[in-house]
């Protein structure tokens, strides 16, 4: 039987990786805004819709980047 090892947990990068995906969330959201110009009522509704839950996962990115930042700060006094 062969036994995997675990990947230690290395945080150090989620910082940048979270605002990576905020910025192509925002990019995402501003390319589908620039469709509803071409869209029927039910793709506009989509789009509207899929937008609304884009932004909250921009505010939910938001809050764990600045999670991850006091996590960074107090690992740093830590050591």
């Amino acid at each position: 039987m062969q036994r995997h090892k675990h990947k230690p947990d290395d945080r150090s990068d989620n910082v940048e990786k979270l605002q990576n995906m905020v910025q192509n969330t925002i990019e995402n959201i501003e390319e589908s805004e620039e469709q509803l110009s071409f869209a029927n009522d039910e793709d506009k509704r989509r789009i509207r819709a899929k937008n609304e839950r884009r932004n909250e996962s921009i505010d939910a990115m938001r809050n764990e980047i600045h999670d991850e930042a006091e996590a960074q700060q107090k690992n740093r006094y830590n050591q």
